[in-house]
Formats: structure tokens, C-alpha cells, sequence
């Protein structure tokens, strides 16, 4: 049976499990990758660079962001595409994909090198700890384009269902990046900035494979890989599809500044070093649920693609139950061993009663965020790009900039990880009402 037909055809939950596990595997690595790199600085550097490396991350994340516009959008198209047997869309696809990788590249590049110390100020960063973060960001940044296609052309083969071909390379790439750090950082005494060189390498060999991928003709359809022209129609389909991932990253890394400003300024050093890694925890413990979402995706557009719309809607609740399933045993943990996890990350540090207490609490919505997530994997892949797109702008800019600039200025930093809470809570129930409109709406034009 290929890979089409079992997406149409199969048993939910055996569909689930094979788009899936690959998925999660590989955005659990990608996570580890995350959680050992402020690990690797926080033991071969100091605590220092940890703070500087985590206000310079977020940043950094919008290189990924480009390359989850492109990938997103893109994926979500051919998708469909496959679903409809549109063959000529696909061979053409590759035109606009190469074209808007490379145009995204130079964008991110250029500037954010130049700039690189007035984006740190932006971030909160001073002093030292500026100078820190403005060669970790620099380093990461030379390496845009690779981190941009790479994960943009990774996103194309999860597309078609091949999710462990893509978690293969996602995974070769970082091995390498796991195996330089402590080298680089250490050995060759680069400190933070090896830190970065060695995910940018990793991200090379990601890029690569992905391309080799292509060129030896191995994905399901036909497509001219090495094409760069754009024809309007698909590029705007790419766009507008992959918006809400961009708009995401995006107010992400608003999200971020306006966290680390506020702890700069109502905190001390030592918040900047506990709310790093709280969430860079947070962060991996997201992990399988991007994988999740990751896996919904080809599955809801084939199955949409082919006018299979009942289907894709219980793929939906499936993917749901499932995360809220893998979720839960980290929950746990987060809530009963939170000093074992704070200790890990900062050695020798004993978090107080009131710290040990907003850990708690930032971590509480968990079993909750499968709901919000995949219903931002689903949307577009039902060619509804307008409610993700709802959904982006509610949490982030209607709800989380507006509240984190007005709690801690009366309720100090504290006030971050339960407000974060109370935000989290509000879009997940928000985002329960919109899928089950949805639903009762089809139900009635159905009948």
C-alpha cells in the first residue's frame, strides 16, 4: 500500500502512530538539542553566558521562522495537491520554494549582523552580558540560509507523509551538532559562539541530505528541484498558507523581548539565569507535541485534498487525545520534581519557595495546549489559514503584549509565569469553541 492510500484508507490510529513517531522522535532530539545546548553553556561556560545565550535565542528563532513560513505554506499546498492529483502544481512547486528561501536568507542575514548589538539592547542585554549575546547571535545568523532551507525542504518531505525520511536527516544533523558542541565551546575554547558554529554545521548536513533528497528524484511526485521563478498564484498560496508559522515565530520573539525587558527591569541577573531555563524546559517539554503537529498536518491535507473532510476532522480529535496522553506524564514531573530539573540546568542552584511555586504554575496549562497547537497544524491544511492566523493574533498580540507589559509593572516578575498561565487557558478554551463551531457548522451543511 503507498503512502497516499494508507493516509486515505488506513485504521486512525495506526495512521496516527506511523505519520507521528518519526515526527516526535525527531522534535524530541530537536528539543534535547535545545536543553543540551543551555546545558553545555551553563557547565563549560558560566551562568552568565547561559542568561546571554537564552535573550539572544529568541531572536534567532526568526531565521526558523522564515523557514517555517516557506515549509509550512508550501507543505500544506502540495499536501493538498496530492490529495487532488494535481500533478503539474507539484512539478512547479520547487520555483517559488527556492525562490522564497533564498529571498528570505538575504533578508534575515543582512540585517540582523549589522544590527546585531541594537538587537540585544532591544532584548535587555547591557554590559558584558551584550557582548555575550551579540557573538552568539552573529555566529547563528552566517548560518541562515542553511538554517532557513533546510528545515523549509525538511517540512516538504513530512508533506507527503514521509515522516522518517524527514526525521532521519533531522536527526543526522543533529548528532553532529550534539557531538561539536563541547568541543567546539570547550576544546577549541570558542565559548558561546562554538555553541552556534556547531548547530550551523549540523544544520549543513540537514540541508543537504534534504537536497540530495530531491535531486536523486525520491519524493512521491515529479518537480523540478533546482528551479528558481516565481509564479504568483503558488507563491501567494505558499504565503498565505505558511502566514500563521511566521506571524508565530514573529510575536514569539516580541513575546521575548518584552519577558526578558521586564525581567531587566524589575528583576535581577539571577531571574534572567531562572526564567531561561524554565523556559528552554518548557520548550522541550513541547516537543512531542510538535511532533504531533508535524505528523497532522499531510495527513488532514490528503485526506481534505481528496474531499475526505469527516476523516480529517477525526484525525483532529485523535492527534488531540494523543497529545494530551504524552503530555501528561511531563506535566507530572514538571509539578513534583521541579528543584531535580532547576538543578539540572543550574547546577548548585536552590530555587526559593515563591520560584519553585511560579514553576509550578507556567507549567500547569500543559494538558491543555494540544487543543491550541494542532488546531494551528490543522487550519491551514483546510486551506483556513484565516482562523490559525485568528488564533496567532489573539494569544500573542490582543492578549500576551498587552498583559505583560501591565502585570509586571504592578505585580513584578512573578506575575510572568502566572499571567503566561492565565493567557494559555484563556486561547485554549477559546480555541475548544471555534473547532466546535466549526464542526456544528459542518454537521448543518451536511445535512
Amino acid at each position: 500500500m503507498d503512502r497516499k492510500t494508507f493516509i486515505l484508507t488506513g485504521d486512525l490510529k495506526k495512521v496516527m502512530w506511523e505519520t507521528s513517531w518519526p515526527a516526535v522522535a525527531a522534535i524530541v532530539l530537536y528539543g534535547i538539542n535545545n536543553f543540551l545546548d543551555a546545558l553545555f553553556v551553563g557547565y563549560l561556560v558560566d551562568t552568565k553566558a547561559l542568561a546571554a545565550v537564552g535573550m539572544a535565542y529568541p531572536l534567532s528563532q526568526i531565521v526558523l521562522g522564515f523557514g517555517r513560513w516557506v515549509g509550512t505554506g508550501a507543505g500544506a499546498a502540495v499536501s493538498m495537491w496530492i490529495g487532488k492529483n494535481e500533478e503539474n502544481k507539484l512539478y512547479h512547486l520547487f520555483g517559488n520554494f527556492n525562490a522564497l528561501c533564498l529571498l528570505f536568507s538575504v533578508i534575515c542575514t543582512l540585517p540582523a549582523y549589522i544590527y546585531a548589538h541594537e538587537l540585544m539592547a532591544m532584548m535587555g542585554a547591557k554590559g558584558e552580558l551584550q557582548a555575550i549575546a551579540v557573538d552568539y547571535f552573529r555566529a547563528t545568523v552566517i548560518g541562515a540560509v542553511f538554517w532557513i532551507y533546510g528545515l523549509a525542504l525538511n517540512m516538504l518531505i513530512r508533506a507527503e507523509g514521509k515522516m522518517k525520511t524527514a526525521a532521519k536527516m533531522i536527526a543526522a544533523g543533529l548528532v553532529i551538532d550534539i557531538i561539536l558542541k563541547p568541543v567546539f565551546i570547550s576544546t577549541l575554547e570558542m565559548g558561546v559562539k562554538g555553541a552556534a558554529w556547531a548547530t550551523n554545521i549540523g544544520m549543513i548536513i540537514y540541508t543537504g541530505l534534504g537536497i540530495l533528497y530531491y535531486a536523486k528524484g525520491k519524493s512521491t511526485f515529479k518537480t523540478h528541484w533546482n528551479s528558481v521563478s516565481m509564479k504568483l498564484d503558488t507563491g501567494k498560496k505558499i504565503l498565505k498558507l505558511g502566514l500563521p508559522e511566521m506571524v508565530l515565530s514573529v510575536m514569539s520573539v516580541v513575546q521575548s523581548i518584552i519577558i526578558f525587558n521586564a525581567i531587566a527591569r524589575y528583576g535581577t541577573e539571577s531571574d534572567l539565569s531562572f526564567f531561561t531555563v524554565v523556559n528552554r524546559f518548557f520548550l522541550f517539554l513541547m516537543t512531542p507535541l510538535f511532533g504531533l503537529m508535524r505528523g497532522l498536518q499531510p495527513v488532514i491535507g490528503i485526506n481534505y485534498g481528496a474531499g475526505n473532510n469527516i476523516r480529517a476532522r477525526k484525525f483532529l480529535k485523535t492527534y488531540i487525545l494523543a497529545g494530551v496522553a504524552v503530555l501528561f506524564p511531563f506535566f507530572m514531573i514538571a509539578l513534583f520534581l521541579p528543584q531535580q530539573l532547576i538543578g539540572l540546568m543550574l547546577p548548585g542552584y536552590i530555587a526559593d519557595a515563591g520560584q519553585i511555586l511560579d514553576f509550578r504554575l507556567f507549567f500547569s496549562i500543559l494538558p491543555l495546549l494540544p487543543v491550541t497547537v494542532l488546531a494551528l497544524s490543522y487550519y491551514p491544511a483546510v486551506n483556513n489559514s484565516k482562523n490559525a492566523s485568528f488564533l496567532v493574533f489573539l494569544r500573542q498580540l490582543i492578549l500576551f503584549i498587552p498583559l505583560m507589559l501591565i502585570l509586571p509593572l504592578y505585580f513584578g516578575v512573578k506575575s510572568i509565569y502566572w499571567g503566561s498561565a492565565l493567557i494559555e487557558f484563556t486561547v485554549g478554551i477559546i480555541t475548544l469553541a471555534l473547532l466546535n463551531k466549526d464542526r456544528i457548522k459542518k454537521k448543518v451543511i451536511s445535512a
